[in-house]
């Protein structure tokens, strides 16, 4: 890459650590403060969901105004939602207000993260596109590692001092981008762009079935809903299985982040570069129900620990893959591709907690006999769409 692309990625890795990192560091104290005004596990769960499920309905909206307005208004745009949001939770001490933080919240990632991958793809060559956006997830996982880590740290100087740090730091990152961040698409709208402007989200559904991207859509949500799925009961499963304490399940969680960071930063771009996306998906599928299917029988802590890591290693590689493939299927609508990819993202992250909350009552095994069935499932059909298309649309889209 050339130094210019360097620089661009860097400002976009900075904007998207800084949002997800913002983010991160009010959770170590979210369950004190709930408790704190009166509330409890349903509010937490619905500060996961509503989030979800504002970045659900508004994605395919905001990724076709990345393509319509520019990727930096919406980059902007989303750092903006997402400041104010914090600035709301920190001034509130109402349940709805705080439900009302998150739907701007969700709103402004839901603006963010398609127009910075759609950047991506306008500053990157075919062969350069799976490193930038190992690059750029990177820096998420890196944020969600961070950020916590740090919120704990802010505990000693208030329950709500984290809220304000959030905040102001999101507010530098709105500054920074206002200062520095250059638009990245050509100025002259694509005929298709023009064309479909007005469209409906259930036309934009119907659409996206249509696209050549659609299977790696499909994994995206199965992907999502099988991580969110597995998250949302890890805590639970070790401490009644394995009797693990808050402190190895903390462990847990900050090593799946760390091996999503090494992984993004030095594995995906030279696999990719060796293997190619359609190996890589098929292999990195594949070790991921097999990691599923290993914790299906993990006599200990220890065997469980290694299984999530696993697991959080092939997502971690699938991740950049996925919206590398669908950057390269998307041509001219890179905000509408990846305003779908974080659609189909929300859908899962929406379904996964849910679902698997439900089956974890019945038997506390079944969430990940159906992350299993669902990860062998997409695989098979995976392997066969390769067969029918994927080879052809590549190549179309590359000449």
């Amino acid at each position: 890459m050339s130094t210019e692309q360097r620089k661009k990625l860097g400002i976009l890795m900075v904007n998207m650590f800084i949002a997800i990192g913002s983010f991160g560091i009010i959770i170590p104290i979210l369950p004190a403060y709930l408790e704190s005004i009166g509330e409890g596990g349903t509010a937490a769960g619905l500060m996961i969901a509503i989030f979800a499920g504002a970045q659900l309905v508004m994605s395919p909206i905001t990724g076709k105004w990345t393509d319509q307005y520019g990727r930096r208004k919406l980059i902007i745009y989303g750092l903006i939602g997402l400041t104010l949001s914090m600035f709301i939770f920190y001034a509130s001490n109402s349940v709805w207000w705080l439900y009302f933080s998150r739907v701007i919240g969700g709103i402004g990632a839901a603006m963010l993260i398609p127009a910075i991958f759609a950047y991506v793809a306008d500053i990157t060559t075919m062969d350069q596109r799976a490193r930038g956006n190992s690059l750029v997830s990177a820096s998420m996982s890196l944020g969600i590692v961070i950020g916590p880590g740090i919120g704990g740290f802010l505990t000693d100087f208030g329950l709500k001092m984290p809220f304000l740090i959030s905040a102001l730091v999101s507010l530098v990152a709105v500054i920074f981008s206002i200062i520095v961040l250059k638009e990245s698409k050509p100025e002259q709208a694509s005929t298709i762009i023009k064309n479909h402007v007005d469209e409906s989200m259930a036309k934009k559904m119907i659409r996206s079935v249509k696209m050549p991207y659609f299977i790696p859509l499909i994994i995206t949500l199965v992907m999502s809903f099988g991580l969110m799925a597995y998250e949302s009961v890890l805590g639970l499963f070790v401490d009644n299985q394995f009797g693990a304490t808050p402190k190895e399940i903390a462990m847990m969680v900050t090593s799946t982040g760390l091996v999503s960071v090494i992984v993004q930063l030095f594995v995906v771009d030279r696999i990719v570069y060796h293997y190619g996306e359609k190996t890589v998906l098929n292999i990195f599928l594949g070790v991921a129900a097999l990691a599923f299917f290993l914790s299906l029988f993990a006599p200990s802590y220890p065997f469980f620990f290694g299984t999530t890591l696993l697991i959080f290693l092939a997502t971690s590689i699938l991740r950049p893959v996925l919206n590398t493939l669908i950057s390269k299927l998307a041509g001219d609508e890179q905000g509408f591709a990846m305003g779908m990819n974080n659609m189909y993202m929300s859908i899962g992250n929406v379904l996964g907690p849910t679902l698997a909350g439900l089956l974890y009552d019945v038997n506390i095994i079944y969430p990940f006999i159906l992350g299993l069935t669902l990860l062998v499932v997409t695989l098979l059909t995976t392997i066969l769409w390769q067969k029918q298309s994927l080879n052809k649309n590549l190549k179309v889209k590359v000449e």
